[in-house]
C-alpha cells in the first residue's frame, strides 16, 4: 500500500529566480506639468490687468513729456528719457518731501506695532465681557473711512469747537497751523484707524500658540516680558512680517488723512507727503511725468523696503 503524498516546497526567498516577483514600483513621480498654471491663470490674468498694465502705464508716462497740452492733443508726446527724474531729483523740494514721508512713515508703523500688539496680549488677559468690547470699539475703527475718520478728527480738534481743545484746556490752538503739530494729529488717526488689524491678526496668532509652552516659560520663572520677547515673537515672526510689511505699504502711501486734514499738504506744503506732492505735480500743475516719475519712486522705494526687511527677517530666523 503505497501512501499518496505531496511534497511540501517552502516559497522561494526574495532575490531568487525560482518563483515570479509582481512587480510593486509605480515607477517615475510624474511631473504636475501645466496643471497648476491652468488653475492660476484666471488670478494671473487678473492680476496683471489690474497691477502690471497700471504699472507699464505708470513707468512709459513717467518717459515722456505728459502735460495738458498732450492729454488735449493739442501737441505730440516726445520721449523724454531720464529727464524728468532729472527734474525731479534736482528739486530740493522732493528731497525734503521724501525725508518727512520717510520719518512720518516709519513713526506710524512703529507706532501701530506697538499699540497693536499690546492690545493684543491685553485680549488674551481680560474676560469675555471686555474683549468683546474693545473687539467692537476696534473694528469700528477699522470700518470707518478714511475721509470720515479725518473729518471727525478734524471736528475733535477744532479749536473753536473741538472738545478736545475744552478738555485739555489748550483754548483756539490750532492743530494744523503748525507743521509737527499737524503730524502728529494725522499720526494718531492713522494709528487709530490701523492698529485694529494688526492687534486682530495678533491676536489670532496668540491664540493659536499651545497653551504647555506658555505654561512651561511661567513655570521656569519668566516675566511676562521675557515670554513675550523669547517665547511668543519667535513663534508670530510670520505674523509679524506681513503685519509689518502691511503697514509699512499703507503707511508710507498715506494720502487720505493729510490732504483732508491739512487742507492739501499744509501751509506753504509744509505737511506734504509723496503721494500727495505726486497729486499736487499730476493734477494740480498738470505735470502728469512729474507726477508719475514720483509714483515709480515710491515703489522702487517700496520694493526695496521689502526685500531688505525680509532679508533681515530670513537671516534673523536662520541664526535661531
Amino acid at each position: 500500500m503505497t501512501a499518496n503524498t505531496t511534497a511540501y516546497k517552502a516559497p522561494a526567498a526574495a532575490g531568487t529566480g525560482s518563483t515570479p516577483r509582481r512587480c510593486l514600483s509605480r515607477g517615475p513621480a510624474r511631473r504636475p506639468g501645466w496643471t497648476p498654471w491652468l488653475y492660476l491663470l484666471p488670478a494671473l490674468v487678473l492680476l496683471g490687468g489690474l497691477l502690471l498694465y497700471p504699472i507699464y502705464q505708470l513707468g512709459l508716462i513717467s518717459f515722456l513729456e505728459y502735460t495738458q497740452a498732450q492729454v488735449s492733443g493739442g501737441e505730440p508726446t516726445t520721449f523724454q528719457g531720464f529727464g524728468n527724474y532729472a527734474t525731479l531729483f534736482g528739486d530740493s523740494q522732493f528731497w525734503q518731501v521724501l525725508l518727512a514721508t520717510v520719518v512720518f512713515a516709519a513713526a506710524c508703523v512703529l507706532a501701530t506695532l506697538l499699540v497693536g500688539c499690546a492690545l493684543a496680549v491685553l485680549l488674551t488677559r481680560v474676560r469675555a465681557l471686555p474683549r468683546l468690547a474693545l473687539m467692537l470699539a476696534a473694528l469700528g475703527a477699522w470700518a470707518t473711512p478714511a475721509i470720515t475718520g479725518s473729518t471727525v478728527w478734524m471736528f475733535l480738534f477744532d479749536p473753536d469747537f473741538g472738545p478736545v481743545n475744552r478738555v485739555l484746556g489748550l483754548g483756539d490752538f490750532s492743530w494744523t497751523y503748525g507743521r509737527y503739530s499737524a503730524f502728529a494729529l494725522v499720526l494718531l488717526e492713522v494709528l487709530w484707524c490701523s492698529f485694529p488689524f494688526v492687534m486682530v491678526t495678533v491676536y489670532a496668532g496668540i491664540r493659536a500658540i499651545p497653551a504647555e509652552v506658555l505654561e512651561a516659560a511661567a513655570l521656569d520663572g519668566a516675566s511676562q516680558w521675557r515670554i513675550w520677547r523669547s517665547v511668543m515673537a519667535p513663534m508670530l515672526r510670520p505674523i509679524l512680517v506681513v503685519v509689518t510689511i502691511q503697514s509699512i505699504i499703507w503707511d508710507f502711501k498715506v494720502f487720505t488723512q493729510i490732504y483732508v486734514m491739512t487742507g492739501g499738504g499744509g501751509i506753504a506744503g509744509q505737511n506734504l507727503v509723496l503721494n500727495v506732492y505726486a497729486y499736487q505735480k499730476a493734477f494740480a500743475s498738470s505735470q502728469y511725468s512729474l507726477g508719475s516719475a514720483i509714483g515709480v519712486v515710491m515703489l522702487v522705494i517700496l520694493l526695496a523696503v521689502m526685500l531688505v526687511y525680509l532679508r533681515l527677517v530670513r537671516r534673523q530666523g536662520e541664526e535661531l
